[in-house]
């Protein structure tokens, strides 16, 4: 739940028991193209036949419900759906759905971040402790030696809270709300995992602070400078930090998890998203995350020099060749060259989005989270790569 891809093991037993979802539908499509080339048009077909066999693995040998691929260039954008949004009517998934983004939120955090870094409202090297005067202590733990950079890259050392919250208690008692104070304090009992800026390690409760700390220097809520900074200037319908509200607006998939191997899938689509806050609390569509990538990558939301920050990436020790820049990563496309994006987990929901600089952009979503295995999170990414390369 929110954590960066392999980092959920033990936490919940989601092996999914194949037959129990019923009423897998074939993968299906729409396209809103423009003119293309025979050439171009035969590649696109091509990509789409390889997409299409990807998501029908996802929905019936690694199990999950339905999922969902769009994918944007310059020509046009196409959406390509397998299996059902809800396992007890069978509805097929939308091509407009809506769902939770998890950590993909950590990216829109960041590129706030950075925008009040270019109004010189907020400094990347200063330490935390200039915007959130003795929040940070315990244990170790040190505000005044923790800089905003590294709580974006991960470096700060700082204990990640979803440690210690566990995801059963979580799917007992979904509509708990988590005060994001709680949640930074329920992280701080707990010493650092090293010393800042000496090693990466994957942290939600860096970008919990991130959020408290865009509050604190605007003076508005997290949603408000969300929907001014960015879901405004991009046109963004289907994007929204929903607070407490359980719901997800619009037409969306029903999120499931399943608690133990030989058990139901049970639907968890209700839950109070502050148990990932600015970590990982956002509702989007396939449509606006690839426009918000589009536009973020092409240097519509950040001035040149904090971009250029964004994209500074340093190692994650992943033998995947992944890096880590301030909320948005970078893996090697098996074909050559680069993309950028990020994952998500929420409960309910795995998510991955990806672009690259030439402008081309895909988003993945299954209806099951934290996935049956890695193959569903394996599948995902080759579903992004794919698009992509």
């Amino acid at each position: 739940m929110l954590k960066h891809k392999r980092a959920l093991g033990g936490a919940l037993t989601l092996a999914v028991a194949m037959g129990l979802v019923g009423g897998v539908l074939p993968a299906a499509a729409t396209t809103v193209p423009a003119a293309e080339s025979p050439t171009v048009e035969f590649a696109h077909h091509a990509d789409d036949a390889r997409l299409r066999a990807l998501l029908h693995r996802l929905t019936t040998v690694d199990g999950a419900p339905g999922a969902l691929a769009e994918v944007r260039d310059r020509h046009r954008s196409t959406v390509l759906t397998s299996g059902v949004a809800d396992v007890d009517s069978h509805a097929p998934v939308h091509r407009n759905s809506r769902f939770r983004i998890g950590s993909m939120t950590k990216t829109f955090t960041a590129t706030m971040m950075l925008q009040l870094v270019g109004e010189r409202r907020v400094d990347l090297d200063a330490p935390v402790e200039r915007y959130l005067p003795g929040v940070v202590r315990g244990h170790g733990n040190d505000g005044r030696k923790i800089t905003v950079r590294q709580m974006l890259q991960h470096t700060s050392g700082l204990p990640d809270f979803l440690t210690y919250l566990k995801p059963q208690d979580v799917v007992q008692d979904p509509l708990v709300h988590h005060d994001p104070h709680d949640l930074v304090k329920l992280a701080l009992a707990h010493p650092p995992t090293f010393k800042p800026g000496t090693d990466w390690k994957y942290s939600n409760t860096g970008y919990v602070l991130a959020g408290m700390i865009i509050e604190k220097v605007t003076g508005r809520s997290y949603g408000e400078e969300l929907q001014r900074r960015i879901v405004e200037p991009l046109h963004l319908r289907g994007t929204s930090f929903p607070g407490d509200d359980p719901a997800i607006p619009g037409p969306h998939p029903r999120g499931y998890v399943q608690p133990g191997a030989d058990a139901p899938l049970l639907d968890i689509t209700a839950i109070n998203p502050t148990v990932g806050g600015t970590a990982g609390g956002i509702i989007s569509s396939g449509t606006d995350v690839n426009r918000f990538l589009g536009a973020l990558l092409g240097g519509k939301l950040l001035p040149p020099a904090q971009h250029k920050e964004m994209m500074k990436t340093r190692p994650t020790g992943s033998s995947e060749g992944r890096a880590y820049g301030l909320g948005l990563e970078s893996k090697p496309l098996p074909g050559g060259g680069r993309y950028w994006g990020h994952t998500g987990d929420f409960l309910g929901y795995e998510t991955a989005a990806g672009a690259t600089v030439d402008g081309r952009q895909a988003t993945v979503m299954v209806n099951l989270g934290p996935g049956s295995s890695d193959a569903q999170s394996d599948d995902i990414q080759a579903a992004i790569e794919t698009a992509l390369s």
